[in-house]
């Protein structure tokens, strides 16, 4: 049963924590500890697309390097095929992939295909092999047609395509796509996203990081979420949602601050459970919707408020709601 689990599992992280040390002043330099990763647990399925969504510097990032044998580990464990990330790292990295959003990896002046080329001679793939792998993941990445082209030339999503190329040359198990549509256009992502869906569809395990809700909530089977270097949420994007399923948002919009609107807002504390305020607009939440309207649509009549929109809570309510419980 238990080498049974192990298969299940491509990845198991127990207890894992990372300390980086800054140094302070500048008579008496000192060590100070930064925890970057604080005692965390998890394990990712096979076939799986994990998603770990965060605010900058919660972890993400050290957490994908130390899976992907970039970085050492302070404390804990993580095993990736049952191989111990630090102890086996010479037999986990032929087997795994992995992407850091931007530009950086690539070769500017070279084609897009003198890239693949140079990185598939690093992977040590034979000539035969390389030349059918290359024209197959051209087709996949949606490049064929643009192989010759300098990458120079490519958009920030042709480059990122090309870094998914580059990442699935040598065929791995377990890719880790590290924020992967960061700066790329509306169209671009679309496109990278569709492509992760297709990987997952060919039978790959994938951890990936992002900044945005609404693509972990289209793309992921289960997201963690990260603040502060630890684990505050861990499930469904479902079952994340639940949290809230019965909780109405309100957006109102304020063409001013007035005094009004605050009164009523205070008047209806008792059914307020969450408010946020970004410039001209307030978003209340709320499980007494009807009481919360009537209350405001006075004030919409004598225009001390502009408009109201009624929506469901979605993920990235969850998330912000998250996020905010556990705010240091």
């Amino acid at each position: 049963m238990g080498m049974q689990n192990a298969h299940e599992n491509i990845i198991n992280v127990e207890h894992l924590n990372k300390i980086f040390y800054s140094i302070r002043g500048f008579w008496k330099r000192e060590k100070h500890p930064v925890e970057a990763v604080k005692d965390i647990s998890f394990c990712i399925h096979r076939g799986e697309l994990f998603g770990m969504v965060g605010p900058n510097g919660a972890g993400k990032t050290t957490t994908v390097k130390m899976l992907s044998t970039l970085l050492l580990p302070t404390s804990g464990t993580a095993s990736i095929f049952g191989l111990d990330v630090v102890k086996h790292t010479n037999q986990i990295r032929p087997r795994i992939g992995f992407t850091f959003g931007g530009n950086k990896g690539l070769y500017s002046r070279l084609s897009g295909l003198d890239n693949l080329k140079y990185f598939a001679e690093l992977y040590r793939l034979q000539p035969d092999i390389i030349t059918k792998r290359i024209k197959d993941l051209l087709e996949i990445v949606g490049l064929t047609g643009r192989e010759n082209d300098r990458v120079e030339t490519y958009s920030s999503g042709m480059q990122q395509r090309l870094h998914l190329a580059r990442a699935l040359l040598h065929d791995p198990e377990l890719l880790f796509l590290d924020e992967p549509t960061v700066g790329i256009d509306p169209i671009g992502s679309r496109e990278i996203r569709a492509l992760v869906k297709e990987l997952v569809e060919r039978g790959k395990t994938i951890l990936l990081t992002t900044h945005y809700m609404y693509e972990a909530e289209e793309l992921c089977d289960r997201i963690a979420v990260v603040n502060h270097g630890e684990i505050v949420a861990l499930d469904t994007p479902a079952s994340l949602k639940t949290r809230a399923a019965s909780e109405t948002v309100i957006v109102i919009h304020s063409p001013t601050e007035n005094h009004i609107l605050e009164c009523e807002l205070e008047n209806l504390r008792s059914e307020i459970g969450q408010l946020s305020n970004s410039n001209d607009t307030v978003s209340i939440h709320t499980q007494n919707p009807g009481r919360v309207l009537n209350a405001l649509a006075t004030l919409l009549e004598r225009q001390i408020i502009s408009n109201i929109e009624v929506r469901n809570a979605t993920l990235e309510d969850v998330y912000v709601k998250i996020i905010k419980n556990n705010a240091a």
